[in-house]
């Protein structure tokens, strides 16, 4: 899912020319990566109490997705507003 919903691709990679095995050029296709939402996710687990013995998992991860999906509308609000 790439889009809006999930802020689209976080480090996207343009396609580039390559030299082939032969010696002739090779392209190489764009490269969208991971998608803001999940950078965004990653970020928020560097900081969550993962020593809370009473949660498991799945809950913290939960969080961070939910964190990271807001964190991807108020980036939409914010670009929305300077564009």
């Amino acid at each position: 899912m790439s889009g809006a919903k999930d802020g689209g691709p976080a480090f996207p990679s343009p396609g580039v020319v390559l030299p082939g095995n032969d010696g002739t050029p090779f392209q190489q296709g764009a490269y969208e990566g991971m998608t803001l939402l999940d950078y965004y996710a990653g970020e928020a687990m560097k900081v969550m109490d993962w020593h809370n013995r009473d949660d498991c998992y799945d809950n913290h991860a939960d969080r961070c997705f939910s964190i990271a999906l807001c964190m991807v509308k108020a980036r939409e609000r914010a670009v929305g507003e300077t564009s």
